[in-house]
């Protein structure tokens, strides 16, 4: 992404004693020059917060209706001593301007394995959560209990190559952090798509994002806006980001542009323009997030416009009783547009914290 806040921060303030939470360690967090594929797919041991993250357009295979979803399994270990999962699933249908969402957050009985293939498994009530795989070859399986008969059952293999964010595997958020990041912008995906009890056949391509060593932005008063764009003409694929220290007003931007045949990019602030064209209010938390986008990238011709396909796609996390809801936006997006002056469409997937 990838997404440095998504619940990076409150993952961290939110578990362990109170040294913990003012102070998680990142002492077990690993670096290297390069990042060493396939060993980083595996957990990194004592990791102070990582994530394997999928998000991505599906359509029904005989109807030809579009769904969206995100499904994401954060490791983090904010003593260095207790390991913790998190799930996020969520389910979006245009169709119906519907948005469904599913959390858990469970401590480990014993530290998670750094074993190949990942196997990582979440239980909630009667369900399992599920990730199996490596290097862009994943089985993925969710089913809801807070919204019964919602649910997916997946497969993916890479159309594109590894990219490397940072050209290493390494993307640099200014003075803020470092931290080991890598994607599949293009996943295949065939599969299960279950929706009001009704199982559909669904095809589509995930983007999936790997990120670790994520414990260092804790304690940064900073808002995120983060897309990732797949264009259907040009075959170009775009991660974007935007970092906003709301106390100072600083802003740091960056991405990369991986090409049709895996030429990789990186882009820094003065490469793009992200420019928030309206604001949705969410009515259940008041907090209000941007909803439309203007990207441009002058160096390869593109002026974008990227559109959430339903406003309300906000997660409200309640994670403890007695500390208030995490909230942010992630959603599924169309992309129109031109390059060059020519016109260009695409999918997207958009993820705003911390407003």
């Amino acid at each position: 992404m990838n997404k440095l806040l998504p619940v990076a921060t409150a993952l961290l303030l939110l578990t362990g004693p109170t040294s913990c939470l003012l102070r998680p360690t990142t002492k077990h967090d690993t670096f290297a020059e390069r990042a060493q594929l396939p060993q980083e797919e595996a957990v990194h041991p004592r990791n102070s917060v990582e994530w394997w993250y999928f998000t991505g357009h599906l359509r029904d295979a005989q109807s030809g209706d579009q769904y969206g979803i995100e499904y994401v399994f954060f490791h983090f270990n904010p003593s260095g001593k207790r390991d913790y999962l998190m799930v996020n699933v969520a389910v979006t249908d245009p169709k119906h301007q519907r948005f469904h969402y599913d959390y858990a957050l469970q401590p480990q009985a014993r530290l998670l394995p750094d074993s190949l293939p990942v196997r990582l498994r979440l239980p909630k009530q009667n369900q399992l959560w599920q990730l199996d795989g490596q290097e862009g070859r994943y089985q993925l399986q969710a089913q809801m209990t807070t919204h019964p008969g919602t649910g997916f059952q997946l497969s993916t293999t890479p159309a594109k190559p590894v990219l490397l964010h940072g050209g290493t595997g390494y993307e640099q958020y200014g003075p803020l952090a470092k931290a080991g990041y890598y994607s599949y912008p293009r996943l295949t995906t065939t599969g299960t798509l279950t929706l009001d009890g009704q199982p559909r056949p669904v095809t589509g391509e995930l983007w999936y994002d790997r990120q670790w060593n994520c414990g260092s932005v804790n304690k940064r008063d900073i808002a995120w806006d983060w897309l990732s764009i797949q264009l259907h003409e040009s075959g170009d694929d775009l991660m974007l980001y935007t970092v906003h220290q709301k106390k100072t007003g600083q802003r740091i931007g960056g991405g990369s542009l991986f090409g049709p045949k895996g030429e990789n990019q990186h882009l820094e602030e003065k490469h793009f323009t992200l420019e928030a064209l309206d604001h949705w209010q969410s009515p259940g938390t008041g907090r209000r997030y941007p909803s439309r986008w203007r990207v441009q990238v002058p160096a390869q011709g593109y002026d974008l416009t990227v559109e959430p396909l339903v406003p309300q796609q906000e997660l409200s996390l309640k994670l403890f009783k007695a500390l208030p809801a995490l909230n942010y936006w992630e959603g599924m997006c169309r992309v129109t547009g031109t390059q060059h002056g020519k016109p260009v469409t695409g999918n997207a997937y958009v993820e705003i914290t911390n407003r």
